[in-house]
């Protein structure tokens, strides 16, 4: 197997792992909204015993829902910076014009410069 044959699987696995997470984006997103719904419908001022409670126990909820996304977000970034290793490799190697066409703005950077 060609090193640039390899290098197409590796990129081709890392791109089938960022469509799982941007499933499992998709399914929270979905999961959220039904959530927000329950939560006007049923969580009431009646609810609570007292005003502590009514606002530690959404913060609770909320909490959470911040942990999963900032879990995806440092997969997302971490699957990013290895597919940026790759390329780069693959650019020294025999593939010649490489980054400076696509992806060599700096795009998997972690940053949101969308600008550019």
């Amino acid at each position: 197997m060609s090193r640039e044959h390899s290098y197409h699987l590796i990129l081709d696995a890392i791109a089938k792992m960022q469509w799982n997470v941007a499933m499992i984006l998709e399914a929270k997103a979905v999961e959220a909204e039904k959530t927000r719904n329950w939560m006007l419908n049923h969580l009431t001022e009646a609810a609570f015993i007292n005003h502590k409670e009514q606002i530690s126990d959404p913060l609770e909820i909320h909490d959470q829902i911040v942990e999963v996304l900032d879990g995806l977000t440092k997969i997302q970034l971490s699957l990013a910076r290895n597919m940026k290793a790759i390329l780069y490799r693959g650019e020294s190697g025999s593939m010649g014009g490489g980054l400076e066409d696509g992806l060599g703005d700096g795009s998997f950077s972690g940053e949101f410069d969308l600008g550019r």
